[in-house]
């Protein structure tokens, strides 16, 4: 689709195609296809598909939740993300280049991309402060979230540990050291800082040198936690109650088709797991050649994404069975200890206990039949069911899963210390190949656009990653989790919907989807199915804006609410965040969002007083009789064609004023005669 430079040239390639294809000096390019597709899939594929994705597809109907997840890849993410794939390889920009090079109007689409990207990198690298955190921990025997720790000169373990668990209270207490609610700051704490710091100098060192540097690293970053996924899934399946995970996570339930919530959450999953709107699948694409056949690219990362998400929930849940039936057990042990001495004190009869049942080495399942059976005369006594299902449902959703429920579970392997490094190092390489694509979805667009800067990339970079590790100092607090939470779920979910939205209005309806069609054929040698226009045009559009409206419904019925942890009760609590909070959230959503129409607006402005200053320049003024031409003014001067006097110019505003005439003729015709006047008397 490059444009041509020879007239032979001109003649291979459509009109459309020389419309949009922007030919510019050289550019960086990938080394090879691989490191090209592992970038790509190392963004796409990231913490979400380890635990977001396993907990809705938990919470929303196991198997009936990947078939509904299933069915909007296909019908929107792929089609989504493969027009951002089209347009950065053709235009070979940034996401700012791509949409100002369609329409100067548009560029705030790209400035918006770029500035959510900034909000989500600067949470998104506490995470991975967080995994190294724990990874630095890992290295010692006992593990030090195995067990509860003892009061200082006392043997007594610690109570807010005791009412919890030893993984939640390492987390919230050693790791985090939170305060009981967002309004309590708490300081900052010189450890989590410290380690905040360090996964910025990392990213700063793998990006330092562009995709040059960043490239290379793709090899380990996007392949090895596939191999540690392997690892624990073997590991997982040979473990008791592992099969119980995996069976509770594909149960269908089909009832939860209906619900519109959870078409929602499988639209935003696809949203965010693909990474659209971000900028960064535009960045990557845009140092391809343009005869790479990003058509294929498309389905090949949409389905990797897709087999990860499945893959990693396999692991998840096999794993968590395994955790579910530990704590089951203990459960009945406990429960089984209770009713053998309250029977001793005569509270409860002894005939309630079978001669053929074994309290001292009951299983689950012996167990759950029992009280089943006696559940009338436990029940006043608080005396627990003990279910599988129950477990499983403790501590799954976000960080609780990572940092909580599957550490505990590692606490239970053989050699723990040696998965923990595992499965930690896996999070961080998760972690980073996400976080260069977000660190190309900021400095690409920006270097393209500011020669100034691209001159001075390698500082450029290390002042992006200094300013994000200062604004990312809020995220290190005693109270920086609620306000990774706040960001994680409102400073970008809004914004990203718009900002595709506005994607797909720039490219099918101010662009053109056909003529869109015609420049992906002379890059790929041949054209897409025709269905991909009607999905560009009328079917992606709509489930935008369904998703907009059905997020910001949401928002308003709800008040929004965060999970805090209460250090007095040891135990998770929903508060409600307050005015201030409230008035962040909000102007989060109005920050990212607002580029888009201020960019339109100046650059409308701009449009304007282009036009004047070209007509200034330009107009050929009558002479006073109309039947007669205007005579030289001196021998130089000579009558122009029809009798008008030419007004000296230049030819580039010759060439603007004729191009911008043809748009806006209409404005002269409706020009009001005194302003004709005032506009000949000042020419």
């Amino acid at each position: 689709m490059e444009k041509s430079k020879t007239d032979s040239q001109a003649a291979d390639v459509n009109e459309s195609s020389t419309d949009l294809v922007l030919d510019g000096p050289s550019r960086p390019a990938w080394g090879n296809k691989l490191q090209y597709i592992l970038a790509q899939v190392g963004f796409s594929v990231g913490l979400g598909n380890v635990w977001r994705f396993p907990y809705l597809c938990h919470q929303n109907g196991g198997g009936a939740f990947l078939f509904l997840y299933l069915i909007l890849l296909v019908v929107m993410g792929i089609p989504l993300f493969f027009l951002e794939l089209a347009a950065g390889q053709s235009i070979r920009q940034g996401s700012i280049g791509v949409w100002k090079h369609i329409n100067p109007r548009l560029s705030g689409i790209g400035f918006a991309s770029c500035l959510v990207c900034s909000l989500v990198s600067l949470y998104y690298n506490v995470i991975i402060s967080w995994s190294l955190f724990y990874f630095g921990h890992s290295f010692q025997y006992p593990l030090p979230w195995q067990s509860c720790p003892s009061l200082s000169n006392e043997t007594t373990e610690v109570t807010e540990c005791l009412e919890s668990s030893a993984t939640t209270y390492f987390w919230y207490r050693e790791a985090l050291n939170i305060t009981n609610s967002i309004s309590e700051s708490g300081g900052l704490d010189p450890t989590m800082t410290g380690c905040l710091l360090a996964a910025w100098v990392m990213v700063c060192l793998a990006m330092i040198k562009g995709i040059k540097s960043s490239g290379k690293v793709m090899y380990f970053s996007s392949i090895f936690p596939y191999v540690v996924l392997f690892c624990f899934l073997i590991r997982g399946l040979l473990l008791e109650g592992a099969w119980d995970g995996i069976r509770y996570m594909f149960i269908p339930k089909l009832e939860i088709l209906v619900d519109t919530q959870v078409w929602r959450q499988a639209a935003t999953q696809v949203f965010f797991a693909l990474g659209l709107g971000f900028g960064s699948v535009i960045a990557y694409s845009s140092y391809n050649s343009r005869t790479n056949n990003c058509h294929f690219d498309a389905f090949l990362v949409s389905i990797i994404n897709f087999l990860t998400s499945v893959f990693a929930t396999l692991v998840v849940f096999a794993v968590l069975g395994f955790r579910a039936n530990v704590l089951t057990r203990k459960c009945v042990q406990r429960n089984s200890l209770k009713v053998i001495d309250m029977i001793d004190n005569g509270v409860l009869n002894a005939s309630l206990i079978p001669e053929s049942l074994n309290f001292s080495i009951v299983s689950n399942k012996q167990y759950r039949e029992w009280f089943d059976s006696a559940r009338s005369e436990l029940i006043p006594y608080h005396i627990q069911q003990c279910q599988l299902e129950q477990e499983m449902q403790k501590g799954v959703e976000g960080t609780g899963l990572a940092f909580i429920a599957f550490t505990e579970a590692i606490t239970h392997f053989p050699a723990s210390p040696f998965w923990s490094i595992l499965f930690f190092l896996m999070l961080l390489n998760l972690g980073m190949s996400t976080m260069f694509g977000n660190m190309q979805g900021i400095l690409t667009p920006l270097l393209d656009n500011f020669p100034s800067l691209s001159r001075r990339k390698s500082i450029f970079t290390a002042f992006c990653c200094m300013v994000g590790f200062i604004i990312g100092m809020i995220f290190t607090q005693r109270s920086g989790n609620y306000f990774v939470a706040m960001f994680d779920d409102y400073s970008a979910t809004l914004p990203l919907i718009l900002v595709v939205l506005f994607e797909l209005i720039a490219v099918s309806w101010i662009y053109g989807a056909d003529k869109f069609m015609d420049d992906i054929q002379a890059m790929i040698g041949h054209r897409p199915f025709v269905l991909y226009k009607y999905l560009w045009k009328f079917l992606c559009p709509s489930m935008m804006v369904a998703l907009l409206l059905a997020s910001l419904i949401r928002m308003c019925i709800k008040h929004p609410q965060y999970r805090a942890w209460n250090q007095q009760k040891a135990e998770e609590m929903m508060l409600e965040y307050p005015d201030w909070a409230l008035a962040m959230m909000i102007l989060l959503i109005v920050m990212a969002c607002l580029p888009i129409p201020v960019v339109y607006i100046h650059q409308m402005m701009q449009d304007r007083l282009q036009r004047r200053a070209a007509y200034s320049a330009c107009i050929y003024v009558r002479g006073d009789e109309p039947d007669e031409p205007n005579l030289p003014m001196n021998e130089e001067e000579v009558p122009g064609r029809n009798g008008y006097l030419k007004v000296e110019a230049d030819e580039e505003e010759l060439e603007t004023a004729e191009l911008l005439a043809g748009e806006d003729a209409f404005e002269m015709d409706d020009m009001s005669q005194d302003k004709k006047d005032d506009l000949s008397a000042r020419v």
